[in-house]
């Protein structure tokens, strides 16, 4: 059921960033079931098109790098979703803190300033769980801030980007934002498709070779698109709110995964130090052909270091703005469908 909004004396205009990614596009069906107009930002034209056929939704082209290119598309706009974000790249292997830092916490920063000079009144920016931290087997809620030094890369930029958010509020206090951080999503339309979305399609195709270590907060991307929007409705300046859900291991998750899909899931496991051997083969193999890492060192290192850091506590979300998630079962099914429904799995 799409969130209700509450009637405003101008036009309900939203502007998505990364509106074909997994969150965006789902942001841009929930805000158009709730009676907004959308202007969805993308990249490439075509995924737009194919994510949004019905002519329904604006389709802007431009990218995080080059924000002054669509500033004038900002105008009249009520609230920018903002959830464009360079996270891929940073898990291939080698090192990507220029575009990161370029896309995440220079980009977010320019957006801000073109928003607010167009007179948009509010802004939701799509944070991370990866800002937060806390000891394994730990409850960890928004308060429970990563330190820099505890961070990769991407970690780093996305705490960054935050704090990009929170500065700006103090320099302008005429501004609003908030800020939802989501865990691991999964859920259909899913393009791209996301880590998530690929190891859903490995687990289905029989192409996952064992059960790698790691634990996850899994959440719908519909339920954090709602969160997006309940934040700007109901949400307070400058807070942050968590969209993660249930917490699982990779162990809980691959059978589900394998059950709904009809496949045969792998039982054995693989040992962390094996992981390890094959990031490091992968990147190598990768440098020598210039083929994409497959398995990078990051993953892997990441896997190692949050370990049992995955239990999150979304009791704020819940309270103050009324979140509600649906079950693993129902996303995945919902997940397998899209994919089935897309030709990207085989029809059953």
């Amino acid at each position: 059921m799409a969130v209700e909004l509450t009637s405003l004396s101008r036009p309900r205009i939203a502007f998505v960033t990364g509106a074909t990614g997994l969150l965006g596009n789902n942001l841009v069906r929930e805000l158009r079931a709730g009676g907004w107009q959308v202007r969805a930002l993308v990249r490439s034209l075509e995924k737009g098109h194919e994510q949004f056929p019905d002519g329904k939704v604006e389709i802007i082209k431009g990218d995080m790098l080059h924000v002054s290119d669509f500033e004038a598309a900002l105008q009249g706009v009520d609230t920018v979703f903002h959830t464009a974000a360079c996270f891929r790249d940073a898990y291939k292997g080698g090192k990507h803190w220029k575009e990161l830092c370029a896309v995440n916490v220079d980009g977010t920063r320019t957006l801000l300033d073109h928003a607010r000079r167009q007179g948009v009144q509010r802004f939701v920016h799509t944070s991370s769980i990866a800002v937060l931290h806390g000891s394994p087997g730990q409850l960890i809620d928004e308060t429970m801030l990563r330190a820099e030094k505890d961070a990769d890369d991407y970690y780093r930029s996305k705490i960054l980007s935050d704090q990009v958010v929170l500065s700006f509020l103090d320099e302008h206090p005429d501004f609003w934002a908030t800020l939802v951080l989501p865990g691991w999503m999964h859920g259909p339309g899913d393009i791209g498709p996301t880590s998530a979305g690929q190891t859903f399609l490995d687990v289905a195709n029989g192409r996952l070779p064992g059960i790698p270590p790691g634990s996850f907060s899994i959440v719908d991307a519909r339920d954090v698109a709602k969160a997006m929007i309940l934040a700007r409705e109901k949400g307070r300046r400058g807070e942050r709110y968590l969209a993660a859900s249930q917490h699982m291991t990779m162990a809980e998750l691959i059978p589900l995964i394998a059950r709904i899909t009809g496949a045969q899931a792998p039982t054995r496991k693989i040992p962390l130090p094996l992981l390890y051997l094959l990031a490091a083969g992968n990147e190598a193999f990768s440098r020598m052909t210039g083929k994409p890492v497959l398995l990078s060192w990051a993953t892997v290192r990441t896997i190692a270091r949050e370990a049992g850091r995955s239990h999150y506590n979304p009791r704020k979300s819940e309270q103050e703005l009324g979140l509600e998630f649906r079950s693993i079962l129902e996303t995945l099914q919902d997940e397998a469908d899209w994919f089935r429904d897309s030709g990207r799995l085989p029809a059953l």
